[in-house]
């Protein structure tokens, strides 16, 4: 995969709705503004994830940077677990040390009805909250998450994410792990 949006995806033969074997169809979604220093985690560990995992029956690695609405339509084509891998604000729980990692469940009822979608950014709860006013349903879905140390303008994550990255790839590791089939 490169940072321009492609995916690495393993072939894949044909396969039954009814079959308890078929894998899990697995999108793991790297989001975020490489140009505003941490905001770029997303797409680092994506592109990160890509480069170094065993090709994967039904998994597939995506930098979508700021392409909310790439996303959208990417969800629609049938994805039956999301990981969002982002960069998210500290929260009250007591987890706000740049480069601690986070992971969320995400439900329907966490989304509300979302904002509208813009097209030329990306807001995931947007994305995800319009998916069933574009014919589509919210697939399991988790947020690999890091808090960010710097979003100001500029290329480069800071040293405590970039710190971060190893543990974020494991985190999704075991995430895959128990959503696919080998």
């Amino acid at each position: 995969m490169t940072s321009g949006g492609r995916s690495r995806t393993a072939p894949s033969g044909p396969r039954s709705a009814e079959s308890p074997e078929r894998a899990a169809r697995v999108l793991v979604a790297g989001v975020g503004n490489i140009f505003l220093r941490d905001d770029g985690f997303g797409p680092e560990v994506a592109r990160r994830l890509a480069a170094e995992t065993p090709a994967m029956r039904d998994v597939r690695f995506v930098d979508y940077g700021i392409r909310g609405m790439h996303l959208a339509y990417d969800l629609l084509g049938g994805v039956d677990v999301l990981v969002l891998v982002d960069a998210v604000p500290p929260d009250a729980a007591g987890v706000t040390a740049p480069g601690s990692i986070r992971v969320l469940r995400v439900r329907p009822e966490d989304l509300g009805r979302g904002a509208s979608l813009d097209p030329h950014g990306m807001d995931p709860v947007a994305v995800l909250g319009r998916l069933r006013s574009l014919g589509g349903e919210l697939p399991l879905t988790y947020v690999v998450g890091c808090v960010p140390a710097d979003v100001a303008e500029g290329i480069g994550l800071s040293d405590a994410v970039t710190a971060a990255v190893p543990e974020a790839i494991a985190v999704v590791g075991s995430l895959l792990d128990q959503h696919t089939t080998t």
